[in-house]
Parts: structure tokens; C-alpha cells; sequence
């Protein structure tokens, strides 16, 4: 707005007709992926298809994380059957990717444990509950496009993100903002809060300011839009500018 004032900006804020925003919980510690699980199989079992989303393809020796192959085995073991429960990460080509998202839409698969690859562009009405594994590794606005892969279509659906950091952590507080919100612009503007804006005239992509009044969120960037408001009105009432010589 303040490079280009005669922009136009246009704001979609509601869901497509038809759909409710996702329930979200958060889960602590390894006590809370058990009964984050316990929570998605309860849903599984009543008819509905999941995503289970890890950081990792497999298992690291330098990070505590979950990772697909592990899980998917895991899952299998709790389901009790090897059918139900398939994987898919980017390691997989192209063709193995397409026929485990086809029988997942057939819902022929009933768990898909995944990486990041189902982040957009997978549209699967009848799979209604996500659970991410460690989102702390993942950042606000990747978990709500992963929170926007369930409720795509009729009743209910769950969004359920596992932390392995306490409660009152910074991951925890970063967390709860998904849990009480599913409005993105609000994810935006808090997550923009936590991280800070960087440079505006520098290399920083994230951090404090050196701004002494106003940052982009929030009041600040009401500020930048009645700054430009004022502008257009003194335009309109003197185009020349000849009451305001110093301007």
C-alpha cells in the first residue's frame, strides 16, 4: 500500500458455503501423541478417513522427531491391518504418489501418514481429521494449510497437533493460536507477532524492527491504510498541492 497507493486490495475472509472449521486440539509430550492417536483411530474406526503428518521420511539419529515410515508401522500395529494404513512423501515417484492418493480418494486406504507433500492441492471430502506429529517443526501458516486438508466437506472434522515441548513453551504458545483461532488472517497477524518483520531496508526476513513507532501488525498497518486514505483526500481538494508549499 505504501509503494503502490492506487492498488485495489479485495478480502476473502469467510469458508466456502458448506464448510464448519476444523475442531483443533493440542497434545504435549509423548503422553499426548497417545492420546492423540488413541483420538484419531476412535474417529477412524466410526467410518471417517485421516492424515497423519510427520517432519521426516525416516527415522534420524540428530532429530527427535516422528518420521512416516515409523509411524505408518506403528499405525498398522494399532489398526491391526496393513491395508488400511498407506504412505506418501516425496521420496516416492510420481507414479506411486497418484496411485496412493487414488485408492486414498476410493477409500480404499483409511490412514494416510504423509509428509508435507499433501499440503495443497489434495482435496479428499471424506477424510475429516489431520493429526501432525512434532508441529512445532513446522511453522503457523504450513499447519493451518495442513488444518485446511480436512473439513472439506459435510460434519464435523479435527485437526489434532502434537507438540514434544512442555506446556508454556514457546511451541505450546505458538500452538494455542491454531487451537483458538481458524481465521488465517488472525494466524497471520500473531504469527508475524511472534516472529517480527525483519528489515525493511535490509536482509533480515525476521526479528525486531528498527521501525521506533509501528510495525506491520495490527494497529500499524491500519496506520499505513489512513495514512493513505488522508493522502487521497488531499489530493482530491488540492491536486497541485498549492496550499502545502513545503509538500
Amino acid at each position: 500500500l505504501t509503494a503502490f497507493g492506487e492498488l485495489d486490495v479485495s478480502i476473502i475472509d469467510e469458508l466456502p458455503p458448506g464448510r464448519e472449521p476444523a475442531d483443533t486440539s493440542v497434545f504435549l509430550g509423548k503422553r499426548g501423541l497417545t492420546s492423540a492417536r488413541k483420538r484419531l483411530l476412535k474417529q477412524v474406526r466410526a467410518g471417517l478417513q485421516a492424515y497423519v503428518v510427520c517432519p521426516l521420511v525416516e527415522a534420524s539419529e540428530t532429530v527427535e522427531a516422528s518420521d512416516v515410515e515409523q509411524t505408518a508401522a506403528q499405525m498398522r500395529a494399532l489398526i491391526g491391518s496393513d491395508e488400511d494404513v498407506a504412505l506418501i512423501h516425496g521420496r516416492l515417484s510420481q507414479v506411486e504418489k497418484d496411485d496412493v492418493m487414488t485408492r486414498f480418494r476410493a477409500g480404499e486406504i483409511r490412514v494416510l501418514v504423509a509428509t508435507t507433500v499433501i499440503e495443497v492441492g489434495v482435496d479428499v471430502p471424506s477424510a475429516r481429521v489431520i493429526l501432525v506429529e512434532h508441529a512445532e517443526r513446522f511453522g503457523l501458516a504450513q499447519l493451518h494449510q495442513l488444518r485446511g486438508r480436512v473439513g472439506r466437506g459435510e460434519g464435523k472434522s479435527h485437526c489434532l497437533l502434537h507438540t514434544g515441548q512442555s506446556k508454556g513453551s514457546d511451541a505450546h504458545a505458538r500452538l494455542l493460536v491454531l487451537e483458538e483461532t481458524s481465521d488465517g488472517f488472525e494466524v497471520a497477524e500473531r504469527d508475524l507477532k511472534f516472529r517480527g518483520p525483519g528489515e525493511m531496508f535490509g536482509t533480515r526476513q525476521s526479528g525486531a524492527m528498527s521501525l521506533r513507532f509501528a510495525g506491520f501488525a495490527g494497529d500499524g498497518l491500519k496506520m499505513v491504510v489512513d495514512a493513505r486514505e488522508a493522502a487521497r483526500e488531499l489530493l482530491d481538494g488540492d491536486p497541485e498541492l498549492g496550499e502545502y508549499p513545503l509538500l
